[in-house]
C-alpha cells in the first residue's frame, strides 16, 4: 500500500486513526444508530443520547486526544504479523474507553453518553485493527525461515553442514573466537550493531538485542540455538523470545543438556520444550496460586503477629530474611522468608538443621512447623513463585550445583514452588542428587491434579509436624 515505512507510515498511521475517532463518534451520535443500539438486550435499558453542536464537538475533543496517546505504540513503523497488529490494537481501544469512562466519572463536563462511548469504542474495535493491519509493515516474505542463534562456531558450523534447513542467518552475543583452518569463520555480534560479517555465507543479523526484530520481520518459524559460553541470561532470554514469538526453539545435541527436550537421541538438533503447560492449565494453575497466597495470608494472619513478636523477643534482630533466588528461565527475585538464624551467617554450602548452630531458638520451631516459609506467599501472589515447583535455589549456590548436576539447568524451565515433590518426600538441600531427581519427576509429570496431591500431603504435613512440636 505504500505506507510501510518511515513518515509516510506515521503520517497514515496517525491521520487515519483521527479519521476514525470522528467518524466513530459521529455515526455512534446519529439517532439511528443510538436508536438500534438500545433496542438490544441488554443494552435496551440505557436511553439514547443524541448530542448536537457544542456537545457533540466536545464530545469528539475528548475522545480525540486520548485514543491518540494510547495509539501511540502503533505510530511507529515496526514489522508485526496480523495477530499481534490486532491484538495490541484491540488492548489500546479498550484502554482508551476505559480511560473515557472514568474521565466521565470523575468530571460530568467531559463525560460521554454511555451510549456513544459504547457504540464509538465498538466501531473502532473494529475500523482501527483494520487500518492498522492494512498500513502495516509486513515481515518479508521468504521461504528461508529458520535462524541461528548461539555462540558455538562449531555447533552452529555442523548445522550448516548436516542439517537440510533453509537458514536465514544467525544471531550472536558479543564475544569472539580464535579462528583457524580447523573452526568455523566467524566473528560475531556486536550487541545490536549488524556488522555483516559471514558463517559459511550465512548473514549475520545481529546481536541478541536483535532477536525480537528480526523474528518478526524475517518471519523466523524455527530457531536454532547452540550457545556454550554465554551466561543464563541471554540463553534463557532467547528461549523466552522464541516462546513469546510462538517461534519452535531447537538446540543442537551437545547443548541438549541445558533444556527440557523431547527424546530423540542421536538427532543433531532437538526439539526444546518452552512451556510445559498447556495455555488452560497455566491459567488455571495461576489462578489456584492466587487465591492460595490470599486467603493464606489472611487467614495466618494472627500466626504472622505472633511470630513477629517471638523474632523481636528472641534477639531483637531483622523480622525477614531477604535472598536472591533463581526463577523461571534463569531470572532471579528476592524471596522474604521469616529469620530463623543469626543475621549475616549465610553460607552457600547446605548444612542439616541439626547440626547448624546458626539457627536462634524461635528460628528452630518455625523451621520445625515451616512458618518460617509463610513470607513466600507474597512472591506466589505477585507471580515470583508458584505454590507447587521446584525449590528456588539461592544464586550462589547455583554454581556449585551445576558443576555437580549436568542437567541443573532443567529445573529453570518452571516456576519455583513454596512445596513440590522433593519437599513431600523429606528431602534437603543436603541431597541435591536425590531432590533434582524428583523435581525433574515432577517436571515430567506435571498438571493442575499432581499439583492438588502435592499440596494436600504437604499440609498434611504441616499439621502433623505441628502436632508433635505442641507435644514436646
Amino acid at each position: 500500500m505504500g505506507y510501510n515505512t518511515g513518515w509516510r507510515y506515521r503520517i497514515a498511521s496517525s491521520v487515519g486513526t483521527c479519521v476514525l475517532v470522528v467518524l466513530s463518534v459521529v455515526v455512534a451520535d446519529h439517532p439511528l444508530a443510538q436508536a438500534a443500539i438500545t433496542a438490544i438486550p441488554p443494552f435496551d435499558r440505557l436511553d439514547p443520547t443524541v448530542l448536537v453542536g457544542p456537545g457533540l464537538l466536545l464530545a469528539v475533543a475528548t475522545t480525540l486526544p486520548i485514543v491518540l496517546i494510547a495509539m501511540v505504540p502503533l505510530f511507529k513503523p515496526q514489522p508485526r504479523r496480523i495477530l499481534d497488529t490486532i491484538s495490541i490494537t484491540l488492548r489500546r481501544v479498550l484502554t482508551a474507553a476505559l480511560a473515557l469512562a472514568a474521565i466521565g466519572y470523575f468530571n460530568y463536563t467531559y463525560r460521554l453518553p454511555r451510549t456513544t462511548l459504547l457504540l464509538s469504542t465498538l466501531l473502532l474495535c473494529i475500523g482501527l485493527p483494520a487500518w492498522f493491519v492494512a498500513i502495516r509493515r509486513r515481515p518479508e516474505t521468504t521461504t528461508d525461515r529458520v535462524l541461528l542463534i548461539g555462540d558455538d562456531p562449531d555447533a552452529m558450523d555442523e548445522v550448516l553442514r548436516t542439517a537440510d534447513l533453509p537458514v536465514v542467518g544467525y544471531i550472536a552475543p558479543a564475544m569472539r573466537y580464535e579462528t583457524g583452518p580447523d573452526r568455523a569463520t566467524i566473528e560475531l555480534a556486536d550487541g545490536g550493531t549488524r556488522i555483516g560479517t559471514r558463517l559459511d555465507g550465512i548473514e549475520c543479523l545481529g546481536g541478541l538485542s536483535d532477536l525480537d526484530d528480526v523474528l518478526v520481520e524475517h518471519d523466523i518459524d524455527t530457531a536454532v540455538l547452540a550457545f556454550e559460553r554465554s551466561d543464563r541470561t541471554e540463553f534463557f532470554g532467547a528461549l523466552a523470545t522464541c516462546y513469546t514469538h510462538g517461534v519452535v526453539a531447537k538446540v543442537h545435541r551437545k547443548h541438549a543438556d541445558s533444556v527440557l527436550t523431547s527424546e530423540a537421541s542421536g538427532e543433531t538438533l532437538i526439539d526444546t520444550n518452552l512451556e510445559p503447560w498447556d495455555p488452560q492449565d497455566r491459567a488455571v494453575k495461576r489462578a489456584f496460586d492466587v487465591c492460595f497466597a490470599f486467603v493464606g495470608l489472611v487467614a495466618l494472619l494472627p500466626i504472622i503477629l505472633v511470630i513477629a513478636v517471638g523474632i523481636k523477643l528472641d534477639d531483637g534482630g531483622p523480622l525477614f530474611y531477604a535472598q536472591e533466588r533463581t526463577a523461571e528461565f534463569g531470572e532471579t527475585f528476592q524471596v522474604l522468608k521469616f529469620r530463623s538464624m543469626v543475621p549475616d551467617s549465610e553460607d552457600a554450602t547446605p548444612i542439616d538443621d541439626r547440626e547448624n548452630t546458626r539457627i536462634t531458638r524461635v528460628g528452630r520451631l518455625l523451621r520445625r512447623t515451616h512458618f518460617d516459609e509463610i513470607p513466600q506467599l507474597v512472591s506466589i501472589l505477585v507471580g515470583d513463585m508458584s505454590v507447587v515447583g521446584p525449590r528456588a535455589v539461592w544464586v550462589d549456590e547455583e554454581p556449585k550445583l551445576e558443576a555437580e548436576i549436568r542437567t541443573w539447568r532443567k529445573r529453570w524451565f518452571v516456576k519455583p514452588g513454596l512445596t513440590g515433590l522433593a519437599q513431600i518426600n523429606r528431602v534437603s538441600s543436603t541431597d541435591p542428587q536425590a531432590k533434582f531427581r524428583y523435581d525433574i519427576k515432577y517436571i515430567n509429570e506435571q498438571s493442575f491434579w499432581f499439583d492438588l496431591q502435592i499440596v494436600v500431603r504437604q499440609v498434611w504435613q504441616v499439621v502433623t509436624d505441628l502436632v508433635q512440636v505442641t507435644r514436646v
